[in-house]
């Protein structure tokens, strides 16, 4: 489980985050929704520690990453797995090559052990086989799951997400989707997910933070979204006429 309590965070004195307060559950996929300029962006960089906050507290278990040393901080990134929007994968390393670099970097396995961890993600993302080729040989949404392999490499207790289906079709973005609620489930990780995908929200959104202009604003999860009274979260969800058919059928059939 991951606490903010009171983040605050300002650029050129102009406040991004408004003393937030949001919880990550352990075991389930926490969304971070909200319109661009919202603060979402920064509030994930403020909980993996890329910025720093001016007030606040950031709880992994209990653990203030405000209040490490480099010591501690280096350890609790060896717990953490990114995925990258863009998916960041080097072009000059095969899949193997791009599962194994945490493993490289942060453990002490053996050749063969690092070998064995890997391929057993790249099976794991449903890519057995794939190892032996490069990014460019990959389409997109291959290129994705190679990313949630080396994410996951590590064993990680928490998972960070930038936009995990931007630029795919929705219905890879759907798999990819399903993949990150599987994962999390099955390794009883925290996982955070930025993302602007609307399909994600009704879709894994067991935990959704929505930001307004620096404000926690509400907090709920993907059935409760449908019969929330908050305006501006039903501008942002349901602001295509499908969504919004959706969210009326759904109201009726409760009454």
């Amino acid at each position: 489980m991951i606490e903010v309590k009171n983040i605050t965070k300002s650029f050129d004195e102009k406040t991004i985050l408004h003393s937030v307060n949001a919880t990550f559950l352990e075991g389930k996929t926490n969304l971070i929704i909200g319109q661009s300029g919202s603060g979402k962006t920064v509030l994930m960089k403020s909980i993996v520690g890329l910025v720093t906050p001016e007030e606040g507290e950031i709880l992994y278990d209990g653990r203030d990453l405000l209040k490490m040393n480099s010591t501690q901080k280096k350890d609790l990134r060896k717990e953490i797995g990114m995925l990258f929007q863009g998916s960041a994968l080097f072009d000059s390393e095969t899949v193997l090559g791009n599962v194994m670099f945490p493993l490289v970097m942060f453990t002490k396995m053996s050749q063969a052990e690092m070998r064995d961890r890997a391929l057993f993600c790249i099976e794991r993302v449903n890519l057995k086989g794939a190892d032996k080729k490069y990014p460019s040989e990959l389409s997109g949404g291959m290129q994705k799951r190679v990313a949630i392999a080396r994410a996951i490499a590590m064993n990680p207790k928490y998972l960070f997400c930038d936009e995990p289906n931007s630029g795919l079709d929705p219905k890879t973005s759907i798999l990819i989707d399903e993949l990150l609620s599987d994962i999390t489930h099955e390794y009883n990780m925290t996982t955070i997910i930025n993302t602007h995908d609307m399909n994600s929200v009704l879709g894994i959104g067991e935990n959704i933070i929505f930001l307004n202009k620096g404000h926690r604003d509400w907090v709920g999860d993907m059935s409760q979204i449908y019969s929330s009274d908050n305006k501006a979260l039903n501008d942002f969800v349901f602001a295509t006429n499908l969504f919004q058919e959706v969210k009326d059928y759904i109201v009726a059939t409760r009454k």
